[in-house]
């Protein structure tokens, strides 16, 4: 049996079948391996889809499941469920690192428990389902294997969510919501650091630097929530 076909056979244990198995291959190859192998292109197109598939989903899900809360406590849970360690947690039941194809240094130096790797590839693997089969079995997929828990996800998780606080202040005083940038990102794959800029009121407000994009969203937001809050003291 080869690569391709052991990957569309493990995937058929979770009820995924690809109509086209080149998505799928395509979810599960990080950008490290172009470098040695030949492959048409990375996950990251398929992590960029899947990551707003992902938080339309997880928003209807929630509103659906909590119809008295506030956009404020809402944007909250959603932080939660969808956070870099609880993606990765799925990601390694679903034992994605066994087929992510890495490059040989990436692979030596634990890439495939990277939590931010893993995170960004079951990302690409919901915009995979995505395109593939339509909203509808993406959404069947992420519920059975996200969400259905997500009591315990969100009565456990344990995040500061900044970029919630930061919204609510914003939108309390200007009816606007803060818009996030992603500046750079660099260093090698295990060890990136992603700097990512939060803008509102007509400007950039604050540079927030992370492990993950995510990570870097949170850390802009906490020092434009620091600077907006100090401001309202004066």
């Amino acid at each position: 049996m080869n690569k391709v076909s052991s990957i569309i056979d493990h995937f058929k244990k979770f009820n995924l079948e690809f109509a086209d198995p080149q998505l799928l291959e395509t979810a599960l190859t990080h950008r490290s391996y172009l470098n040695e192998q030949k492959a048409a292109e990375s996950n990251e197109r398929l992590e960029y889809l899947g990551d707003a598939v992902l938080e339309l989903i997880t928003s209807d899900f929630l509103f659906h499941q909590f119809p008295h809360r506030t956009e404020g406590v809402l944007t909250s849970l959603r932080a939660k469920i969808v956070q870099t360690k609880t993606l990765s947690s799925v990601a390694q039941q679903l034992k994605l690192g066994k087929f992510l194809r890495l490059s040989k240094g990436e692979a030596a130096s634990g890439g495939i428990q990277n939590p931010s790797m893993l995170a960004d590839t079951f990302e690409a693997l919901v915009g995979a389902i995505y395109l593939d089969q339509g909203l509808g079995a993406a959404e069947k997929f992420v519920v059975s294997y996200l969400l259905e828990d997500y009591l315990t996800l969100i009565n456990k998780s344990e995040v500061q969510d900044w970029k919630s606080s930061l919204q609510e202040l914003v939108q309390a005083q200007k009816g606007t919501s803060p818009a996030y940038i992603l500046v750079k990102a660099e260093g090698p794959d295990h060890n990136r650091q992603f700097t990512v800029a939060v803008s509102y009121f007509d400007k950039q407000q604050a540079v927030g630097m992370g492990k993950s994009k995510q990570a870097a969203e949170q850390a802009a937001a906490r020092k434009a929530l620091e600077k907006l809050t100090k401001k309202s003291k004066i």
